[in-house]
Parts: structure tokens; C-alpha cells; sequence
């Protein structure tokens, strides 16, 4: 399971930027300039954006204390990537239900934002029709760390999710392991709502495509049942800054159904929170060069028709752009 020790001990292996006396880096902009030709419209399906923490306070249970950014600080990294559409997260820092720094993120950049939330049970239905109108696409129920260390207790979780969500024409969206993925695949199998993995579905580089779990996501993908996030290498791999033990998975994903695979770049690069660290310190960070990283998607998907799938097609047709 992707438990917080092993997590943060990965992080640190793939250079997590930590403390020093300078502080923390912020928001990373790419250093390297794209090489290929990215098509029109393509899309960023993960990011996460903090917006000014006195209009947006973080959740009391928040681990880490991030920078406040600003809606150009986006923009620039999308003019650099050649990127005109981006779906932004909610990240951990803020809780369910606290979704107003994303939606604050989407209204900044307009037509060509949508955006993913987190809620609970909580939730009024009339909060869901609400985000919806302002761009909001469906929710993460289960978000790495924070999400249950038994793979039988994601079942409820999804269930509830997927019962809910049909309702409101949202997808689940879930960065959770392989344990998880196989314990539920059946329930995404026969669900009336898309389901979207992060971060290549958890899988860890350095255990191989034989890996338990992994045929069940590429399963999943090939029945068209999921999507699967080829975002945030990083978190795959720890052999920066390329991630070439990562090649092979986001392959595998492609040949398995390029319809159902998207590209995300995970900015700012949230990483785990160290060990010792307080609520207040500074938000740790990969140290990610945005350009280097993408320009790793014509080494995994050569044909360009495939690649328009991946940063166009796929992202209009799920997120509705």
C-alpha cells in the first residue's frame, strides 16, 4: 500500500527539494524548452493550484503550509508548454468541501479550465450542481497517503462515490495503489460514472510490469471501464530527471487503449511531508524541470496522432471542453 513511510522515504530517493536555509522553492517553471510539436487545444489534466491562504484557509488537518500562488504563475507554465486547457485539483491542504481556491483557479483561466473537487457525505446535492456550473468535473475520493491503508475499505468509499455521482454527471477520480485498483475493478467495471487513476494508477517502476495489480488496470483500461493519468513520473520512479523505468508503463498503457489515457503535469509538484515536519512549515517540493518532463512524451508515444489523442481527444471528451 502507498502508506506515508514508504511514500516519503520514494519522495526523498527522487529528490524531494528539502529544507535548507533558504527555504523552500516555489513554483517550479520549465527551464527546458518543449521539442516537439505540441497540437491545439491540448490539455494539462493535473495540476493543483493554492490560492491567497486569507480568502482560502487551508483545512485544520493540513500537514504542510503551501506558498500562495497567483493565477499567471499557471499561465506561465502553460504559455511555456504550449498548453491551452487545464484541469486543476483540489489538493489535500484543503479538505472536503473547502473547493474554493480551485474554483477561484478555474474562473481565473476561464473556457479552458475545468476542474476536479473533494467532498464528502456531507456534500448538498445542491453543491454539486452548483460546481458543476462553474466548471468542476467530479471529485478525488481517495488521494495517496490520506486514503485507506486496507484495500476492502476503498469498496465503500467508491460505492458511495459511484451511487452519488451518476447523479450529477461527475467521474471518480482516485491516486490510490494497485492493491486498491484490484479490489475495486469490478466495481469500476459496472460503473455509470467514468473513473480516472492518477499518477500511472500507483504502480512502482522498480517492481516491473509483473507486478500484482498492474494486468487488473491495463484490464481496466482495455475494457475502456477507466482512464489512467501518465502524471507525475516522480512519483513512479525515483531515477530522475528523465524516469526512463517509467517508459515502459506509460507503453504499456498506450498500446493497451489509447483512448483512455491523458497527460498531467502535477504542478507544483506537491511532495511527502518529511519526517518531523510541522503543519506550518513550507510546502516540500520536486524539484521538476516541466519541459524536460513532458518532452518525455514523444519517447513514450512516437506516433503523433497518438499523442492528439492523449493531449487533446481524450481530455476534451472526458472533462467537456
Amino acid at each position: 500500500m502507498l502508506t506515508r513511510r514508504n511514500f516519503v522515504t520514494r519522495a526523498i530517493a527522487a529528490g524531494v527539494l528539502l529544507r535548507t536555509e533558504g527555504g523552500f522553492a516555489k513554483a517550479s517553471q520549465p527551464s527546458t524548452a518543449v521539442n516537439f510539436e505540441i497540437p491545439p487545444h491540448a490539455c494539462d489534466c493535473h495540476t493543483h493550484f493554492y490560492g491567497d491562504q486569507k480568502e482560502f484557509p487551508l483545512s485544520p488537518a493540513h500537514l504542510y503550509t503551501p506558498e500562495n500562488y497567483h493565477p499567471e504563475d499557471m499561465t506561465a507554465l502553460h504559455r511555456a508548454l504550449h498548453m491551452e486547457r487545464v484541469v486543476i485539483v483540489t489538493p489535500s491542504v484543503y479538505g472536503p468541501n473547502n473547493n474554493g481556491s480551485t474554483l477561484f483557479g478555474i474562473k481565473a483561466r476561464g473556457a479552458t479550465a475545468r476542474g476536479i473537487a473533494v467532498v464528502d457525505d456531507k456534500t448538498p446535492d445542491a453543491d454539486f450542481d452548483a460546481m458543476y456550473r462553474a466548471g468542476v468535473r467530479g471529485a478525488r475520493v481517495i488521494s495517496g497517503v490520506s486514503g485507506p491503508t486496507d484495500p476492502a475499505a476503498a469498496r465503500p468509499i467508491y460505492q458511495s462515490a459511484m451511487n452519488r455521482f451518476k447523479n450529477h454527471k461527475w467521474m471518480i477520480e482516485l491516486y490510490t495503489d494497485l492493491a486498491v485498483i484490484s479490489h475495486i475493478k469490478d466495481l469500476v467495471h459496472s460503473s455509470p460514472v467514468p473513473t480516472v487513476f492518477d499518477h500511472f494508477g500507483g504502480a512502482q517502476a522498480e517492481l516491473g510490469l509483473t507486478q500484482p495489480g498492474f494486468v487488473d488496470l491495463l484490464e481496466l483500461l482495455r475494457s475502456g471501464s477507466a482512464y489512467v493519468k501518465i502524471s507525475a513520473a516522480y512519483r513512479a520512479s525515483t531515477k530522475a530527471p528523465d524516469y526512463p523505468d517509467a517508459a515502459p508503463f506509460a507503453r504499456a498503457f498506450i498500446e493497451a487503449n489509447p483512448d483512455r489515457v491523458l497527460w498531467g503535469s502535477d504542478w507544483p509538484h506537491p511532495a511527502a511531508v518529511l519526517p518531523g515536519a510541522k503543519p506550518s512549515d513550507p510546502m516540500p517540493t520536486f524539484p521538476i524541470d516541466d519541459g524536460r518532463l513532458l518532452n518525455q512524451l514523444p519517447v513514450w508515444a512516437p506516433d503523433p496522432a497518438i499523442r492528439k489523442k492523449i493531449l487533446v481527444d481524450n481530455p476534451a471528451r472526458l472533462y467537456g471542453f
